[in-house]
């Protein structure tokens, strides 16, 4: 990176702000090339509320959880691939066609997602999504890195991070605007295209990396962005900087094929760099955030919460506890140190996750029981409880993992009363409500 690496820190943050009146097109650029990490967001938050649609519109993917997974995974299966070709995209063909390719497959992936007729076309979408999204997450941040000053670079960069958490959180205001709206999780999936068409439009109209054209040797091209960039007196200092930068960076590729993997592991430092980078990277995906992002609705009605609005609003908290976080770590990272802020972060999920640990099981111990002479006034109509060998043991809880039909299901003939005394049986769980005055609730409901 020409200039060297750069901290982020206050006056860093104070700095980009002047920007908006000294150099507004620095700031132009980096949101325009930020807009990937904002789509990176949405998509990853936006599958949590439409999942609960999906599975009212698509009864196989309601009754088959495996198709739920593969609407949800295929879009990472994707990203893992756009991620593998994108370096290979961004060095060849630059970061702005980079860019711009990942906003067309990601456009693409909305529209087909929007129009689905089946779950099939749907996951056909989600891929080209996955697609458009891996390449974003390598080209935004590189883009917006080479095309930044340096005293700011750092801020800047931080912005896609936190463009990233952003879109989660609008993602999950989205959902929440269009669950009364026809088509629900149509229009929910299909508006990620519209910051993607703006993208596409905003990266038509301004320059290439100026470091990557430094490399392909076409010097005064990127000469002419660096002064758009850098004030008059900074400009011949960056520019003979970035020059030794490309030159040495040019020098180390050719002589990296020199040196073999297995010498470089064998270093200490390299070794414990590995194992420390690595490391913090599988242990952000194994505390299950990627989970409650992308089942976040999902897992607080299985809390009780049958209401999908409710769900959704409930969700909202999550994403915007997140997003709130990145803002915290930007603002302290050079205050603490990466080091305690990391650790502090760690005790915090942990006790997260003992919280969640113990609350789901008391949740699972604390279950109303269920009884012969309540189910009789469903005319006995939960074949798993009544085939039991000792149902006498049932509770809330057993009854709901046997089968999406037992819980006093009276009839599925009359979705309407279905689909009540569903919600009304999880909320019965939760809240422990007497089951009496739920069966009576529920009779008149099929007398109206």
């Amino acid at each position: 990176m020409e200039g060297g690496g750069v901290e982020v820190d206050v006056s860093a943050f104070r700095e980009c702000l002047s920007l908006s009146w000294k150099n507004p097109y620095v700031l132009r650029l980096a949101f325009s090339a930020g807009i990937g990490g904002l789509l990176f967001g949405y998509d990853t938050g936006v599958i949590s509320g439409a999942l609960l649609y999906i599975r009212d519109d698509f009864k196989e993917v309601d009754s088959k959880t495996w198709l739920q997974e593969a609407i949800v995974s295929m879009a990472l299966a994707g990203a893992i691939i756009g991620a593998a070709v994108g370096g290979w995209i961004n060095d060849r063909f630059g970061r702005r066609k980079a860019i711009l390719l990942a906003d067309t497959l990601f456009f693409i992936g909305s529209a087909v997602m929007a129009a689905a007729t089946n779950p099939s076309i749907l996951i056909v979408g989600r891929v080209f999504v996955g697609l458009g999204v891996g390449m974003a997450s390598m080209a935004s941040p590189l883009y917006i890195s080479e095309a930044s000053p340096t005293r700011v670079r750092g801020a800047l960069v931080s912005l896609n991070g936190f463009l990233i958490t952003g879109g989660q959180f609008l993602s999950n205001l989205i959902n929440l605007a269009f669950t009364k709206a026809p088509g629900t999780w149509r229009w929910m999936l299909g508006v990620a295209a519209v910051p993607a068409l703006i993208q596409i439009v905003l990266m038509m109209m301004l320059p290439e990396s100026p470091r990557w054209l430094f490399r392909k040797g076409r010097e005064e091209e990127g000469k002419a962005i660096l002064r758009k960039i850098y004030p008059p007196q900074e400009v011949e200092a960056e520019i003979n900087t970035l020059k030794e930068s490309v030159e040495i960076e040019i020098k180390e590729a050719e002589a990296s094929d020199k040196v073999s993997i297995v010498k470089m592991l064998k270093t200490k430092t390299v070794r414990r760099g590995l194992y420390a980078g690595m490391g913090l990277q599988i242990f952000q995906q194994f505390v299950g955030i990627n989970t409650v992002m992308y089942y976040s609705p999902t897992i607080v009605q299985l809390a009780g919460f049958a209401s999908n609005r409710t769900a959704l609003l409930l969700s909202l908290i999550t994403s915007g506890l997140n997003a709130f976080g990145s803002i915290l770590s930007i603002y302290f990272i050079d205050r603490t140190g990466r080091k305690k802020l990391v650790l502090f972060s760690l005790c915090g999920v942990v006790f997260s996750l003992v919280v969640l640990t113990v609350v789901f099981h008391q949740s699972t111990t604390h279950s109303p029981m269920v009884s012969a002479l309540e189910t009789s006034h469903f005319n006995n109509t939960c074949p798993d409880y009544h085939s039991a060998v000792n149902p006498g043991g049932w509770d809330c809880m057993k009854c709901l993992k046997a089968s999406p039909g037992c819980g006093f299901c009276a009839s599925g003939a009359n979705k309407k009363p279905k689909d009540f005394q569903w919600k009304k049986w999880r909320r019965c769980w939760k809240e422990e409500i007497s089951i009496s005055s739920f069966g009576r609730e529920v009779l008149a409901m099929q007398k109206k």
